[in-house]
């Protein structure tokens, strides 16, 4: 797997303009994110694990797989309430959360579970399912956890209506869009019973995504 020199990563004023105005390759998404992430309160952060936007990709390619399982092991995401997974697949952004990993998968009032927000809702989110299964139940088996793979697969993965993009190039700053609110926003507890939460169709609109989108551009000049 090939590693991305830092140096790939910046983000110039000549260049990074139209990085956000066409579709996002991984390098520019790393580092958009990791500007996003300097700028997010410190309390709000310590509830998150993110992994890198590769990872799930690598995954699905079996030659990979042991690798990447083994990568997701040294972040420890059992130990901490939710798990920020940017996934690219075909071409196409979209964010997977996983939520309340390290609690009991009877629990009641912390609801191990996931979210798969997209903004393309056209063209089926769950065509992932079958592989975001596999990918979870490997990583509980890479951990050595006790549940079986029948209570594993029982896991609700949960698709919130959320905002779409107006064209084919978005998917990626609304992914980063997604990461920025749903990590001031979310509750300490997740609970399923009080689900979609603020995730609904008219959580933001697209006039905020620009402004965001303005505002981190110009962060990510100044970080880099």
């Amino acid at each position: 797997i090939p590693c991305r020199a830092r140096s790939k990563r910046r983000v110039t004023r000549k260049k990074s303009t139209s990085k956000l105005k066409n579709k996002l390759d991984s390098g520019s998404f790393e580092c958009y994110l990791e500007t996003l992430w300097s700028r997010l309160p410190a309390d709000k952060r310590d509830l998150f694990t993110r992994l890198d936007c590769q990872w799930f990709a690598w995954y699905r390619k079996a030659s990979y797989r042991e690798k990447v399982l083994s990568w997701v092991k040294r972040k420890e995401i059992f130990s901490t309430k939710y798990v920020l997974v940017p996934i690219v697949c075909w071409g196409h952004w979209s964010l997977l959360i996983f939520c309340h990993f390290g609690e009991s998968l009877k629990s009641k009032t912390r609801t191990p579970c996931m979210l798969l927000l997209d903004s393309l809702q056209m063209s089926d989110p769950l065509r992932l399912e079958a592989d975001i299964r596999r990918f979870m139940f490997d990583i509980y088996k890479a951990e050595g956890r006790p549940e079986n793979k029948q209570m594993i697969y029982q896991v609700p993965l949960l698709v919130p209506k959320v905002p779409q993009q107006r064209n084919g190039k978005e998917c990626g700053n609304f992914v980063l869009y997604f990461i920025n609110l749903f990590v001031k926003s979310a509750p300490e507890n997740f609970n399923i019973d009080n689900y979609p939460y603020f995730m609904k169709n008219d959580w933001f609109n697209a006039e905020a995504v620009e402004r965001f989108c303005e505002r981190l551009h110009a962060l990510a000049c100044n970080f880099h």
